[in-house]
């Protein structure tokens, strides 16, 4: 009986919790959209300040995530992180290459379906990288650089909790890479969830070494991130050399 009691008192708790977190967020974002016509200070960024609260979400997720990422950056040997880095790359080479011939750029996507061959057979599955070593370039691809391509207009800049900074055109291209990843066909659904887990703790370790040069950099960490990466997109998009700006 004290069990029952206990197990329905813990139930109760966690929707509790759950209605708490909600109530807060909901109120983080109606905070945020009430501030984008007054905190707006870029054309490219119309929605300055439903963007700022979404990165304080984010902000706030990194608080768990970050120390998950330290841990396994510190514990595991470099060669480790090196076979778990390219093991996911093996996989992005497959849309990495279907993205290229949708580009018009037909020999870096039989250059990426040849990384893909080699690595996955020589190189155990992924995890070393051969065809690096035998010169078939690694390139990153994405739906957004494809869209870009066929002319779409990058749109306003958004910032979105766990997935961060992205133009409208690169969001609508997440949606498109998030269905194409060979990762959603594993039909394990515990294998499916690790991998994508992991997956995810390696890009937060991988990018541990800059969070020190935008805290020391950026008086402003959000209008920092949001200006490097716009530049970046710009830049991808165009393969390196965008054309000048019309003022």
């Amino acid at each position: 009986m004290r069990t029952r009691n206990n197990r329905k008192g813990s139930f109760v708790n966690t929707q509790m919790a759950k209605r708490i977190l909600s109530a807060a967020f909901v109120a983080v974002v109606l905070s945020g959209l009430t501030g984008c016509a007054t905190t707006a200070n870029n054309p490219k960024d119309p929605y300055e300040g439903f963007n700022r609260a979404m990165f304080s979400v984010n902000e706030g997720i990194d608080v768990v995530v970050k120390p998950i990422a330290q841990g396994y950056d510190a514990a595991a040997p470099l060669p480790v992180k090196a076979g778990v880095g390219n093991f996911f790359g093996n996989i992005a080479d497959v849309w990495i290459a279907v993205n290229n011939i949708l580009q018009g750029k037909g020999g870096q996507g039989l250059s990426d379906a040849g990384r893909v061959l080699v690595n996955t057979t020589i190189g155990i599955g992924g995890v070393f990288d051969i065809a690096s070593e035998i010169g078939l370039e690694k390139h990153a691809e994405d739906f957004g650089q494809t869209l870009g391509k066929w002319g779409v207009d990058e749109g306003a800049y958004l910032f979105w909790p766990l997935i961060g900074p992205r133009t409208t055109r690169d969001t609508f291209g997440w949606v498109v890479d998030s269905y194409a990843d060979p990762l959603k066909r594993v039909e394990n659904v515990a294998l499916r969830n690790s991998l994508t887990g992991l997956r995810l703790i390696d890009i937060r370790a991988s990018l541990l070494s800059t969070d020190k040069v935008v805290e020391q950099a950026a008086f402003d960490k959000y209008n920092y991130i949001r200006d490097a990466y716009l530049q970046n997109r710009r830049s991808a998009v165009f393969d390196g050399s965008p054309p000048a700006i019309k003022e």
